[in-house]
């Protein structure tokens, strides 16, 4: 199955540029001009790796490294007219992977894609064992993204199915708000606490029997929250 990249530039000229060199490469190419077109198609079509232009007539680039971070960790590439460290390191602590400054040209272009496609690969066969996690009865199947409670599905919002996830990759752990935040949202949000809870409460409410008694998620009052490993507590 070919590889599909979403392409999000403004520029007509630069984005034919783009999409010629990944269409010649056997890429499957898809296009967004502006941001909301990038968000409903990263949603809708799932691509494999993005290429996003920061400089776009609706939404800043960086604020849709954020949006994406907050359920998907599908590589995003930045190119970008924007050559200061400051604008580099934003999107990188965004969540961006790499960052690609403008003119470039088409075989750096596809040396970075080839990057991202070998991480991802890795990342595939290292987690091969781990794409299920079961925890008493509450079963997330990474691969599919789908949460389930007693063999039915849960349906979690992204932000509550990523902040679930993270509790889950660090079961029996205290995770501090912020550890929480920046993994959830892609970086540190010191004055974002009262929302983490505000997510956190939502998500227990699907998830726990009983949010007096929880079983499966801990908090730590003042420092943040903990994943129960069921089994063991029990024994």
């Amino acid at each position: 199955m070919k590889t599909s990249i979403l392409v999000v530039e403004d520029d007509k000229a630069i984005k034919n540029f783009i999409s010629t060199a990944l269409d010649a490469n056997s890429y499957n190419c898809l296009t967004a001009e502006n941001g909301k077109q990038a968000i409903l198609t990263t949603t809708s079509k799932r691509p494999d790796i993005i290429i996003l232009d920061l400089g776009l007539p609706d939404i800043d680039g960086v604020e849709i490294v954020k949006k994406v971070r907050s359920w998907s960790i599908c590589p995003i590439i930045v190119v970008s007219a924007r050559s200061e460290d400051k604008d580099k390191i934003e999107a990188l602590d965004a969540g961006a992977d790499d960052y690609l400054t403008k003119p470039f040209s088409v075989d750096e272009l596809l040396a970075r894609i080839r990057v991202a496609i070998r991480k991802m690969n890795y990342d595939s066969k290292s987690n091969k064992e781990t794409n299920i996690f079961v925890n008493g009865d509450l079963k997330i199947d990474y691969s599919a993204g789908c949460v389930f409670l007693n063999d039915e599905e849960v349906h979690l919002t992204p932000i509550e199915y990523r902040l679930l996830s993270v509790l889950a990759k660090n079961v029996g752990k205290v995770l501090t708000h912020s550890y929480i935040l920046k993994e959830t949202w892609g970086q540190s949000y010191e004055n974002e606490v009262s929302s983490l809870r505000v997510f956190m409460a939502t998500l227990r409410k699907k998830i726990e029997k009983d949010t007096n008694d929880p079983v499966y998620i801990q908090t730590h009052i003042g420092v943040g929250y903990r994943m129960i490993r069921v089994q063991e507590d029990r024994e």
